[in-house]
């Protein structure tokens, strides 16, 4: 028995692999809910999501961008806390928010987070003097804290509302109890096991190694991410119809896990992916109206910031490939024609002295 799971985890490796197999899930995760959405989408009249849209009160529109601001602002605390972790102590916060903001938001829009992301962020780490290692475990440290905080916040919300995850993954409530259960067994056997251990937890191995963060730091890690997805969670409940009514518990579950399924599909903006689990799991609202609400929340949520993301990028590149240059050379011009004329001056006062 033992020969034959080595033998089926042998070929595993050498015919599919996990990477293959994610790029897979990936495709199917993407067909299955484009597939959805355009069997939902038939007969939604667009005159009436522009309707819809006019509902939406502006004040909620504003509240909803505030929160949109939040999330942001505790994202960028995402690299801050890796940096800290990884004892890049010398890369100030405003760096570390620059490249929080600009890498979700521009590696999420375009798709292939992961590369993206990383991308964007060994571009600005660089000029601090971080290694593309340094720059992976940053990676692995911020996911670390998406991933806790989505589990939290999801487990407690499930054990909650259970019945709120079921029109989504089609599990009894019972079900879905246990596995909101199991995640929050899974966080705390994780604190366990950071405080059991004697030294410091590290993971990795053959040079690269992240040291992970002491459990009363891990407890600061947590709430990053409940912050953030709090904020998010509010933001979407701001623009929700207002009735029939659905308390904000019930609408964080399901938009957690909406979410999760975006970002498991790698789609670009999680476009698809994200309003089709939306309409899945929240069929008591009106089509248009719950279209209306997911149109004003990427608007807020991802095209605004994408764009924000690119303005400054793009001005940021043209800084240090144009204007940095030109600037440097105009410096060392004067510099040389002043000491030109400061030599001229000493040889004029010489020539008068003979």
């Amino acid at each position: 028995m033992h020969r034959l799971l080595t033998a089926l985890r042998r070929g595993f490796k050498e015919k599919i692999g996990w990477k293959r197999l994610g790029i897979a899930a990936s495709l199917l995760i993407i067909a299955l809910a484009i597939t959805h959405l355009v069997h939902t989408l038939k007969g939604v009249d667009t005159g009436v999501i522009l309707t819809a849209l006019t509902e939406i009160a502006p004040h909620r529109i504003a509240l909803a961008a505030l929160c949109v601001v939040g999330a942001f602002c505790t994202l960028t605390f995402y690299d801050f806390f890796a940096l800290r972790t990884i004892g890049k102590n010398h890369v100030p916060y405003r760096i570390a928010a620059l490249s929080s903001f600009t890498s979700y938001t521009i590696g999420h829009n375009i798709g292939a987070t992961v590369f993206t992301g990383g991308a964007i962020r060994f571009r600005i780490y660089s000029d601090y003097g971080l290694s593309a290692i340094d720059v992976a475990k940053i990676c692995f440290l911020s996911g670390l804290t998406f991933w806790l905080g989505n589990l939290f916040v999801l487990g407690c919300g499930m054990a909650w509302h259970p019945e709120a995850a079921s029109a989504m993954d089609l599990l009894p409530p019972a079900m879905n109890r246990l596995i909101a259960i199991g995640c929050l067994a899974g966080i705390a056997a994780y604190f366990v096991w950071l405080l059991m251990g004697k030294g410091r937890r590290e993971l990795g191995q053959n040079g690269w190694k992240v040291v992970l963060p002491s459990a009363r730091l891990t407890l600061l890690q947590v709430l990053i991410g409940v912050v953030d997805l709090g904020f998010c969670a509010l933001a979407m409940y701001l623009l929700m119809p207002m009735s029939p009514h659905i308390d904000f518990v019930s609408l964080a579950v399901v938009f957690i896990l909406a979410t999760l399924l975006g970002f498991a599909s790698h789609a670009p903006g999680s476009i698809g992916v994200f309003d089709a689990a939306m309409l899945v799991a929240l069929p008591q609202f009106g089509k248009e109206q719950l279209l209306a609400t997911l149109v004003v929340f990427r608007i807020l949520y991802f095209l605004i910031p994408f764009g924000i993301s690119i303005w400054i990028m793009g001005t940021r590149e043209l800084w240090l490939s144009v204007v940095q240059p030109w600037l440097e050379r105009r410096r060392l011009s004067e510099a040389c024609t002043a000491k030109a004329r400061v030599r001229q001056r000493v040889e004029g006062r010489q020539s008068r002295g003979q």
